[in-house]
């Protein structure tokens, strides 16, 4: 009878302590965990922001978002960092023709991060990852990146942007079936990643039903216009999703979380990124005395 009791302890206090394990996700924490989980993170919180937009007849609106969401929850659990919950609100305006957009003017998107970030900041945390899964948003990213030197902040932002190894890309093209010149958006290689990540939202015969194709309807040598990606893909898809396979999608993912914990240790680790940023307000005040 007391092994059994034994072994009934350990079972339970076992279950407690996996019951207890500290989130990785802002919203499920509890306040009196917060401190510990700035701690745990080295004061380090992941922003990962998707958007709203139509992918394809095939993916779910929700994919870019979908995407980072479940990126980042696989990487935070290799190598723990505070994971913001879901954003979706960034530059999307070529998108609006299409239903499910969600497409705020770019003043709210713009005053919205900042605000975000330094709420963020205003909790504790001085590194803010930006992970990113819409290609509409880089140079958005970017440019407000520069802006904040603008201000002086106590928190550094940084923004991951994956750089692919040949032996990645040598191994995916052998995989890929599509042209790689034209798989963009819901094509064979992003519906892939939502094919590994949540098959259970795609609907995958009707990948086939609208064209993918580069419409080439306009063309200026060497000049932009933002109407440029409507001009090329109506449909708002670039690429074809019908040959995508589960397969390269767990190949694709499997790089892309441990290439992101690679980075995300390396910026819980930095005590350079902030000391600089210091060095150069300093500086900057310095000019007005």
């Amino acid at each position: 009878m007391k092994s059994y009791l034994l072994l009934f302890t350990v079972i339970l206090f076992s279950g407690v302590a996996g019951a207890q394990q500290l989130p990785a996700r802002w919203d499920e924490l509890v306040a009196s965990d917060f401190s510990q989980a700035l701690q745990k993170s080295s004061k380090t919180c992941i922003l990962p922001i998707g958007i709203l937009e139509k992918h394809g007849p095939h993916s779910p609106i929700g994919t870019d978002l979908i995407h980072v969401r479940e990126w980042a929850a696989r990487a935070v659990k290799a190598e723990y960092a505070v994971v913001f919950p879901d954003y979706f609100y960034g530059q999307i305006n070529e998108a609006r023709h299409q239903p499910g957009t969600f497409a705020l003017p770019s003043k709210v998107i713009w005053e919205l991060l900042e605000a975000t970030c330094d709420e963020i900041a205003r909790n504790g945390f001085d590194k803010i990852v930006i992970l990113n899964g819409h290609g509409g948003n880089p140079e958005f990213i970017r440019f407000f990146m520069q802006s904040l030197l603008n201000k002086r902040h106590n928190y550094a932002v940084y923004f991951y942007q994956p750089q692919n190894d040949k032996e990645f890309t040598d191994q995916y093209l052998k995989m890929h079936q599509s042209d790689p010149q034209n798989d963009q958006h819901a094509g064979e290689g992003e519906t892939s990643t939502l094919l590994y990540y949540r098959p259970d939202l795609m609907r995958m015969d009707r990948a086939a039903s609208q064209s993918g194709a580069n419409q080439h309807r306009l063309n200026l040598p060497n000049v932009y216009t933002p109407i440029w990606w409507y001009a090329a893909y109506p449909n708002h898809y670039a690429g074809e999703g019908a040959k995508a396979s589960n397969q390269l999608g767990k190949f694709t993912t499997d790089h892309e979380i441990a290439s992101f914990v690679s980075a995300l240790k390396a910026i819980k680790a930095d005590t350079v990124t902030l000391q600089l940023q210091k060095e150069y307000f300093d500086k900057v005040d310095s000019l007005n005395k």
